[in-house]
């Protein structure tokens, strides 16, 4: 990693820095590569390692380093590429879908934002589906799907169902219903600490929060919350990945 004079860069020294680094990453270190420790490289920059410290942590929001307790900064492997779209439009949980349930609850407290899109008074009882998505061993999204019960009146288990059974109930009566089509947005967010825990991340790290409004008979029939990994993911839309957009 060479070394190059900061001192009449107009732009913030350590983005600047970050830019320097990011080069070197690509072009002299590997995946799993540690970095040498911050003396080393805020002497080797000329740079405070408070400065280097900002850029370091730049690069870690946008997921080109890893920090490690114990192990020190490596340099973090390449996104992962997640698509979003289904090749055919269909409701959640059908065959190929690679979400698995986690858990299912009914309830009458539902999120505003919900609320409208479902076009439910308050009140009304929701069935909440928590799903997770795995790649590669790597934990890449976590979702809440919500599904006013009046939608599948025929969605009744034993209370002491368990937790994945409760939860594939409600999308086997989801997948009885007629699906007219669906739409997404997406938006760029801060990870809730329930999310946070299930991928792995601090409370407030950058996620991607994809919303998925499932329409029947002309009505918002389930609307999916999904929260991705900013640093780790890059979205795919589409039948193939020919268009990408970047995380982070």
């Amino acid at each position: 990693m060479g070394t190059t004079q900061l001192e009449t860069v107009p732009e913030p020294k350590y983005w600047h820095l970050k830019t320097v680094l990011s080069d070197a990453l690509d072009s002299e270190f590997a995946v799993g590569e540690i970095l040498p420790n911050e003396r080393e490289l805020a002497a080797r920059f000329g740079v405070a390692r408070a400065t280097l410290r900002q850029a370091l942590e730049q690069l870690e929001l946008e997921g080109r380093l890893q920090r490690r307790r114990g192990v020190g900064t490596t340099v973090a492997p390449p996104r992962v590429g997640v698509p979003v779209d289904p090749a055919r439009h269909t409701w959640p949980g059908a065959p190929g879908d690679d979400w698995q349930p986690v858990d299912a609850v009914e309830t009458d407290t539902v999120p505003a934002a919900v609320t409208r899109l479902l076009e439910t008074a308050p009140g009304d009882r929701v069935h909440i589906v928590r799903r997770s998505r795995v790649t590669n061993g790597q934990p890449v999204a976590a979702e809440l799907l919500y599904v006013p019960t009046a939608a599948v009146p025929g969605c009744v288990e034993p209370a002491s169902a368990g937790a994945q059974t409760r939860a594939r109930a409600v999308l086997q009566e989801l997948h009885k219903l007629a699906l007219d089509g669906q739409d997404r947005t997406v938006e760029l967010g801060s990870a809730r600490a329930e999310d946070a825990k299930q991928l792995d991340r601090l409370p407030g790290a950058p996620v991607l929060v994809v919303t998925t409004r499932y329409v029947s008979a002309g009505r918002t029939t389930a609307v999916a919350v999904s929260t991705y990994r900013a640093d780790t993911c890059r979205l795919t839309f589409g039948e193939s990945d020919a268009v990408a957009v970047l995380a982070g």
